[in-house]
């Protein structure tokens, strides 16, 4: 099926590996043109974009900071000239209990999840309502569904891109933009390899098809939503691709292990 996304031109943040690595590879073999926005210069992923022969760039860009985002999107637009499609992909987390956060990682969390993403859609919406199309797609999480200890910070980030998805949309639509959230489940990245072996093995067994996701399992997610060809209809959706981990609870911690988090 013609997914329509060649010769469009994306923007990714985050996309050097993990899920935005993933995202930008299934962009590329569709024939999109890709400019990587990330705080970590990856040259293999480059290589392997354009050896779809699309052209591929790579902006370094700590997306915590305003200033660099607003850079990076007038970086894209003085490379491709426009912009049709945006994933709003680079995370952080910070594991730390509620007693013990700190005003530190509390704003980096923030700022990279959440402040960038609102950062970097004001600036190419701009750019899109002149148009009159584009589709953003916003990387989620299923901690909007689900709590867990350590992690009170990266919730709440994670959600508030779940509520500026929903207005986003709303605002977007009478220029023809669309918006949408992909909601990843557990995949191996180098976000989640800080889990512990323990606490892995406990979690592939609350996930029904019981194992963890593979990065490119996402790319085909992410093109339904991106693609006008394929969504025409859609926005203010979200698709959660999970393995069913939504359906099942987290593991738990005993009372002890939870007085032990907030007693020093």
């Amino acid at each position: 099926m013609d997914t329509g996304l060649a010769g469009k031109t994306a923007l990714i943040t985050g996309g050097s590996s993990g899920i935005g690595r993933a995202i930008a590879l299934a962009l590329a073999a569709e024939g999109a043109h890709i400019a990587i926005a990330d705080i970590h210069q990856n040259e293999q992923t480059l290589r392997e974009i354009q050896a779809h022969g699309v052209q591929g760039l790579i902006i370094p860009t700590d997306v915590s900071d305003e200033a660099q985002v607003i850079q990076m999107v007038d970086s894209t637009l003085a490379a491709f000239g426009h912009l049709d499609l945006f994933v709003n992909n680079a995370a952080v987390t910070q594991h730390q209990p509620t007693t013990q956060i700190t005003t530190d990682a509390w704003l980096k969390t923030l700022n990279t999840n959440l402040s960038a993403c609102i950062w970097s859609c004001r600036e190419i919406c701009k750019h899109m309502i002149s148009r009159k199309q584009g589709s953003i797609l916003i990387v989620g999480s299923t901690a909007q569904y689900t709590q867990a200890y350590n992690e009170a910070s990266y919730h709440i980030s994670k959600t508030g891109l779940r509520v500026f998805k929903n207005t986003l949309a709303l605002e977007m639509a009478p220029f023809g933009v669309r918006i949408n959230l992909l909601v990843p489940g557990h995949f191996e990245t180098g976000l989640t390899r800080q889990i512990s072996p323990d606490t892995a093995a406990v979690m592939r067994q609350q996930i029904p098809l019981r194992r963890f996701g593979s990065t490119p399992e996402l790319g085909a997610a992410a093109l339904l939503l991106l693609s006008d060809a394929l969504s025409p209809y859609t926005t203010g959706a979200e698709l959660t691709v999970d393995g069913g981990l939504h359906l099942r609870p987290l593991p738990l911690l005993s009372d002890e292990a939870i007085q032990t988090l907030n007693s020093g």
